[in-house]
């Protein structure tokens, strides 16, 4: 009878049943069959957000986020980004690789980038002579590019579940972020050179006009990195005051968002984050019983029976979280996974913020990855490709961002250098 409903609720995953659905119905069923009462679900997921200061956070990240995609924001950053970098070479696509990453950062989701910013940044590079192939390539793996920088809701959500310091996991995914966006320029500025692709010339004027016209939002990751880091606020006063900035700026300096429409805005995003903390919940619920089960113990022992070396489990790690991210959406991934490797690292002397930013690039990589990457279907159904078209773009950079993912597995000193010298604590 437990196989029967173990194998009836995987089919209900697969058949697109909700993912707190799946997760609930696994730990019910783990509940009643060691005899535990179901209150006791309840009761842990209560206990697990009240004794959480950084869950309500989420909702007010993710409802500035959403100012900001709903607004103009994105062709205010475009625009400054090109009149800042389209004179070197591949300098437009440096200018999407930038934009692209500034705007997951806050949005947490890399689809609502692609959506956001693919019909701006698609025709532009197609009229400046790029590869249609190398365009689209570069503007799906691109959608991702930001869950590594501040105030990404990935990292959030690490830190809550893994019980890592916030402000050392913003401050470990800094150099591996820009890591990434490094290795895809150079990638870029090759495939300029190659197709002789025109550089626009400096103009003082531009930049200083294009500069002006988006202070406001340029002033948003000074707030915050300035605030956080600077130990002058904590994570929640610099979430409140992201919001309250982000809509004076949107709704009564810029007038992108009339008034009337902030409370279809504010539902959009409520929609987002209390989705996510329902999954967290039912999560919360299923990764207690697997702990009282000691199911992570069990996994440790039959991984280290096999394998004792922790370079070699680094690698099995890796290849097993791509293909985690080719299969579920990362706030899923988090809640899942997370609870499970967790110990596993530990256990190999992995440290957990490391451990974090390597969890969190193969996730950044899975969005791509064929065959069921999620960026993948949002890129073909945004620009109109067949999803082979896009399997075939995406294979350079995924090779690419696998060795930007190689050198964070290898070189814990990118994740914790920053740390380590600023004296994060």
């Amino acid at each position: 009878m437990l196989v029967c409903i173990l194998i009836l609720i995987t089919l209900m995953a697969f058949l697109g049943a909700p993912i707190f659905i799946v997760l609930s119905a696994y730990a019910m069923t783990g509940f009643f069959y060691a005899d535990i009462p179901m209150a006791a679900i309840t009761v842990d997921v209560y206990n697990n957000f009240s004794n959480n200061p950084l869950l309500y956070t989420i909702p007010l990240f993710t409802f500035a986020g959403y100012i900001l995609a709903e607004s103009k924001a994105s062709i205010r950053l475009v625009n400054v980004s090109q009149a800042f970098l389209g004179f070197v070479p591949g300098g437009l696509a440096l200018v999407s690789l930038i934009s692209c990453a500034f705007f997951t950062a806050f949005s947490g989701a890399s689809g609502v980038t692609i959506v956001a910013l693919g019909g701006l940044l698609f025709p532009a590079l197609t009229k400046e002579k790029y590869p249609e192939s190398f365009s689209l390539g570069l503007l799906t793996s691109s959608g991702s590019l930001g869950l590594l920088f501040v105030p990404s809701l990935p990292l959030i959500m690490y830190s809550v579940v893994a019980e890592t310091s916030i402000t050392q996991t913003f401050c470990a995914g800094l150099i591996p972020g820009v890591l990434l966006i490094v290795i895809l320029s150079f990638y870029s500025a090759f495939v300029a050179g190659k197709h002789r692709i025109e550089r626009s010339r400096p103009s003082l004027s531009s930049l200083v006009d294009t500069a002006w016209e988006a202070k406001w939002e340029l002033m948003i990751p000074l707030i915050i990195i300035g605030g956080l880091f600077g130990g002058v606020v904590t994570l929640g006063e610099v979430a409140t005051l992201t919001v309250l900035y982000s809509l004076v700026v949107e709704v009564l300096i810029c007038k992108d968002i009339p008034i009337q429409r902030v409370f279809d805005v504010m539902v959009k995003s409520i929609s987002l984050s209390g989705g996510l903390l329902i999954i967290m919940g039912s999560a919360y619920g299923l990764t207690n019983y697997m702990v009282d089960a000691q199911v992570p113990m069990i996994i440790l022992d039959a991984i280290r029976s096999v394998i004792d070396s922790r370079l070699v489990f680094l690698m099995v790690l890796n290849v097993f979280l791509l293909i985690v991210g080719c299969f579920l959406d990362i706030y899923s991934a988090i809640f899942v996974v997370v609870p499970l490797i967790v110990p596993l690292a530990r256990s190999y002397d992995v440290n957990l913020i490391h451990l974090g930013i390597i969890f969190l690039a193969n996730l950044e990589i899975g969005y791509s990855t064929p065959p069921v990457g999620m960026n993948l279907f949002i890129a073909a159904l945004r620009f109109d490709r067949s999803i082979l078209s896009l399997y075939k773009a995406t294979l350079p950079f995924i090779l690419l961002l696998l060795v930007g993912l190689g050198l964070i597995t290898y070189l814990p000193f990118l994740s914790l250098g920053l740390i380590d010298y600023l004296g994060i604590k």
